[in-house]
């Protein structure tokens, strides 16, 4: 029945996370929730033969304890860093909760178990909305553009960003001279409040004399 009980409250877990597409997702939760169970269940009955021999100390919270360094291994893989931004970091989290609620299970702590998962839920649907309402001023871009025979278009993308409220985090400027002419290839990482924004300052870089193309991915 703990067992059960760690593989449903896992899956709660993991269900928000796959559908969102995090790395760690359904099954993974499952796992670490299930598992931690396990061996928590191991360290109180797994050795209960023994307990009644000579000079023998049973301690129920040894192999548990190892559980919990054990899943920074784990989470360590679901966080990824590109450029200026860093992800997995929640994911990595609910994974280190997900086997605490585990090991709560397995130990009895049903309560605290079930009291923990539905806050734990609270924090991934609710406050993720608050926190797309409330700091959409997170987002980071790369933006590319590239100017042919036109040597002021540097300063007009800087102007442009600037009228905008765009950050500009870092600046690469590429100066080629080929058959079409003289080329600027500019590179950027912005941030940017939202992404309507981002879509209309394209659209506006697009419009600049000389600009052969504009592109801008997340990051």
């Amino acid at each position: 029945m703990r067992l059960l009980l760690a593989l449903l409250l896992g899956g709660a877990i993991g269900y928000e996370r796959e559908r969102n597409n995090h790395p760690a997702g359904f099954r993974t939760h499952i796992l670490v929730c299930m598992g931690s169970a396990l061996l928590m269940l191991i360290s109180m009955y797994g050795f209960s033969a023994f307990s009644a021999a000579p000079h023998v100390t049973m301690d129920p919270s040894r192999i548990a304890s190892q559980v919990i360094p054990s899943i920074g291994f784990l989470g360590a893989g679901t966080i990824l860093r590109n450029g200026f931004n860093v992800t997995g970091l929640t994911t990595a989290a609910s994974l280190w909760v997900a086997s605490a609620i585990g090991l709560a299970v397995g130990a009895g702590f049903y309560f605290g178990a079930v009291l923990t998962t539905g806050l734990m839920l609270i924090s991934l649907y609710i406050l993720n909305r608050v926190e797309r309402r409330f700091f959409i001023d997170k987002r980071i871009y790369s933006l590319k553009v590239t100017a042919i025979d036109n040597p002021a278009a540097l300063g007009a993308v800087s102007d442009l960003l600037e009228a905008n409220n765009v950050l500009v985090r870092k600046l690469t400027v590429k100066d080629d001279v080929g058959s079409d002419g003289r080329s600027l290839q500019i590179s950027l990482t912005i941030r940017v409040p939202k992404l309507k924004v981002m879509l209309v300052v394209a659209e506006k870089i697009r419009g600049l004399d000389g600009v052969a193309s504009v592109s801008f991915d997340s990051i």
